[in-house]
This record gives C-alpha cells, sequence and structure tokens, in this order.
C-alpha cells in the first residue's frame, strides 16, 4: 500500500474512533449508520429470511449491473447506429407493443414511472431479441450470434431466482459468476 494512502486510510480510521467516543460521551449521534437501519429491519422479519435476503444482495447487485450495462449498451449503439428514432425503427413490433403496454399499466397504476425511456420496461430476454434483430449492428461488439444467445439464456434462467427472491444454491452461484466472466469475455475483442 502507497504511504500516502496508508496515511489516509489509518487518519480515517482515527477520525472514526474520535467520533464514536465523542457520540458515546455526548449522546449525539452525528453519524447515521446503516447497522442501526439494519438492526430495525431485521427486528420485523424471520433471522433467515433477514439473512437469506443480505446473502441473496450481493447477486442481486450483480445482475443489476449486468442488466444495466446491457441496456445501455443496446440503446448506446442503436442510438449511434439509427440516430434518435432508432427505438421506433429498430425494435421489433411484439416488443414495442409490450413496453407500451408495461408502460401504461404502471400509468394506470398511478404510481411513479420507473423511467422515461422504453427500453427501461423491456424485461432481459426482450434485449436480448433486440440484440439478435439487429445483429448486423451489433456484431462488431459481440463475436458469436450462437455465443450470445447461450449466455443470454443463461442469465435469464439465472435471474428466475434472483428477481423472485429465492436461494440461489453453490452451484447455481458459481453458473451465475461463469456466465458474468462469459459475458464479459464475449464483450472483449
Amino acid at each position: 500500500m502507497d504511504s500516502k494512502l496508508r496515511s489516509f486510510f489509518f487518519s480515517c480510521m482515527g477520525t472514526g474512533a474520535d467520533l464514536d467516543r465523542y457520540e458515546e460521551r455526548t449522546g449525539v449521534n452525528i453519524v447515521q449508520r446503516e447497522d442501526v437501519k439494519e438492526a430495525k429491519l431485521a427486528d420485523n422479519f424471520e433471522a433467515k429470511i433477514y439473512n437469506d435476503a443480505k446473502q441473496m444482495s450481493e447477486h442481486y447487485i450483480t445482475f443489476y449491473c449486468l442488466e444495466r450495462s446491457a441496456r445501455n449498451i443496446v440503446v448506446g449503439k442503436l442510438k449511434a447506429t439509427h440516430g434518435g428514432n432508432w427505438w421506433t425503427t429498430k425494435v421489433p413490433s411484439n416488443i414495442q407493443s409490450n413496453v407500451a403496454h408495461n408502460m401504461q399499466r404502471e400509468l394506470d397504476a398511478g404510481v411513479a414511472p420507473r423511467s422515461e425511456d422504453e427500453i427501461d420496461y423491456t424485461n432481459f430476454g426482450e434485449l436480448g431479441e433486440i440484440v439478435k434483430a439487429n445483429w448486423a449492428d451489433f456484431g462488431d461488439m459481440f463475436k458469436s450470434v450462437k455465443a450470445f444467445t447461450k449466455i443470454m439464456a443463461n442469465l435469464n434462467v439465472l435471474r428466475g431466482p434472483i428477481a423472485h427472491c429465492s436461494i440461489l444454491s453453490e452451484d447455481e452461484i458459481l453458473r451465475l459468476q461463469l456466465t458474468v466472466k462469459d459475458w464479459i469475455r464475449l464483450l472483449s475483442k
């Protein structure tokens, strides 16, 4: 570790300890601690459910990053290649229709819209279909349509337990890690 980084790290540790002592001495809370929030939430649920949720949160984060990245790739490529009208000209009509339905359903529910962008109303499988429908535009990014299809199918299956609050087995955790590595490899030149 570089000496400046080490010095900064230890300085922060010292400051944190000083704040803790001050808070104890005065009874004034200066820093909102996450563990206090977690304790309050955990008090409302069975310990096993709460602990399972904490374990699965890591996999949710992985999939969230992966899916957001995939959406950004689709939008970036199609917008750069086909301009601002790419949604109406390059997205299959069945996906456009499904997205319109999803957007209307949220509007009718009276909830805050999740986004102004149609792409955010597609499901993960539909993202893959958009890429395959426009393979000529994505062929330079992804090495093989067969590999792309296989990886997307694996990810879509792995997404189920994560999105529907089930526990991933050790094998499926490993499969998720390997499939994410496959995705990254597929994107690399």
